[in-house]
């Protein structure tokens, strides 16, 4: 596996952006560099980082916040070369289900993942479905922070291509550093001083590998889930298509 170091992109106003190319997956194939990127939210980008995600290349940029969320940050700015979609995956503000520390950040966090595989199923078919499709790469996929809802689409994608669960746990827990440059950087922004619960910006391995564990018992396999979801069987085969190599 490629170290986290080389993995990862460094931008100034973005905190937790990385390829998740790289790893094993079907068939002895592996999951291809410089097709998916995930990251925390690029509506910070400045001029320098402006330009470095242009030279990226970008075709596609998924924002899976709320719209509430872009109409108040904002969105990535808009430019030629790449097509931008808000895939909203609808699911209970977590404000209102309180964090018990007597239950661990891995288990609030796995239970909230279970939540959203309820709640936002068709909105992970509509991601990956366009992730399924080639002309879309070199895509990113974002949330706020790039851990929970990016983490989820992209722990599907890389199970549908045949990444084991134990090596998404890990790809997942890289946004803890993530996370902590993201926390750090909004504690020096007015206004923000205020206690964040744990499991908002901590990403334990175990929570992923858990929620996978159990969307298995639930549903078979997350290709289960997905073709219940109403992911085609063709769409699937376009994803290995061309984000695996030959």
């Amino acid at each position: 596996m490629t170290a986290a170091a080389t993995r990862s992109l460094a931008f100034a106003t973005m905190f937790n952006f990385r390829d998740i190319g790289g790893y094993p997956g079907l068939d002895g194939r592996t999951v291809r560099w410089q097709r998916i990127y995930r990251a925390d939210s690029p509506h910070r980008l400045d001029a320098d980082d402006a330009a470095a995600f242009d030279a990226l290349g970008v075709r596609t940029v998924i924002d899976l916040r709320r719209p509430h969320e872009v109409e108040t940050y904002g969105r990535i700015p808009p430019a030629d070369g790449f097509e931008y979609h808000n895939i909203h995956l609808r699911h209970q503000d977590w404000g209102e289900i309180p964090y018990q520390p007597e239950q661990g950040a891995a288990r609030y966090l796995a239970d909230r993942y279970h939540d959203l595989t309820e709640q936002a199923a068709d909105g992970f078919v509509a991601a990956i479905s366009l992730l399924a499709e080639a002309r879309t790469a070199p895509a990113v996929v974002h949330c706020m922070a790039g851990k929970d809802r990016t983490g989820l689409v992209c722990a599907m994608t890389l199970s549908l291509l045949g990444v084991r669960d134990s090596v998404i746990a890990e790809d997942y827990a890289l946004s803890n550093a993530g996370s902590e440059r993201l926390l750090a950087w909004l504690r020096t922004q007015a206004g923000n001083d205020h206690l964040v619960p744990v499991p908002f910006f901590s990403c334990p391995a175990e929570a992923m590998q858990t929620f996978l564990t159990e969307l298995r018992q639930r549903h078979g396999s997350v290709e289960g889930y997905l073709r219940t979801a109403g992911l085609s069987a063709d769409r699937i085969t376009e994803l290995r298509a061309h984000l695996l190599t030959q």
